[in-house]
């Protein structure tokens, strides 16, 4: 038997589920249901059936049974599956902290469900421009889940970037737990 998807019956799965940590979404492969009216916006505002989800606490918890399955992302209980839009990535990181410098600096990103994460070889930064050269910089946060970062954050993640030789170039990035994370190449800073 196939339950509709209900928002009721996955608050009361995930509320189960997480009463021990954060829960297992990864090892779950319960049925898919159908997709909800569910959508992440860009700048990270979760709406329901077109109305933006205003209570904190529901918003911290469907994030933390929200996996990506490809390009699909899905709030996933041990037992169903239902489909959400995520306009561009499902968390925004809303702060960070610097610790040391150069190489060994470490850079502690929050987002704005209270994720944290620190930039490295498991959680990497990467940028991508789009058709008029606009950044859009991310930092993986979990398990195939990235944060865009918001425009403060960015501003001041370049005022810590250096140039360094990166896959035969140069290029203008940061450091974070031993990993440079090319932001730009030098040249383009240039022109």
């Amino acid at each position: 038997m196939i339950v509709k998807p209900g928002v009721d019956n996955i608050i009361s799965a995930a509320k189960k589920a997480g009463k021990k940590g954060p829960p297992p979404v990864h090892l779950w492969n319960p049925p898919f249901c159908g997709d909800l009216d569910m959508r992440i916006a860009r700048d990270g505002t979760w709406f329901y059936l077109g109305t933006p989800i205003g209570r904190f606490e529901l918003v911290k918890l469907f994030s933390s049974i929200l996996r990506k399955d490809g390009d699909d992302y899905f709030l996933v209980t041990p037992v169903e599956k239902v489909g959400i839009t995520v306009e561009d990535a499902p968390f925004v990181a809303v702060d960070f902290e610097a610790q040391g410098e150069g190489r060994d600096q470490l850079l502690c990103f929050t987002t704005h469900v209270g994720d944290e994460a620190v930039a490295g070889p498991e959680n990497p930064i990467r940028v991508v421009r789009d058709e008029t050269g606009e950044p859009s910089p991310y930092i993986l946060i979990r398990a195939n889940l990235e944060a865009l970062l918001d425009r403060k954050s960015f501003y001041r993640l370049i005022e810590l970037g250096c140039h360094e030789q990166h896959d035969g170039d140069s290029w203008f990035g940061v450091w974070s737990g031993g990993v440079f994370f090319p932001i730009i190449l030098s040249a383009e800073l240039e022109t």
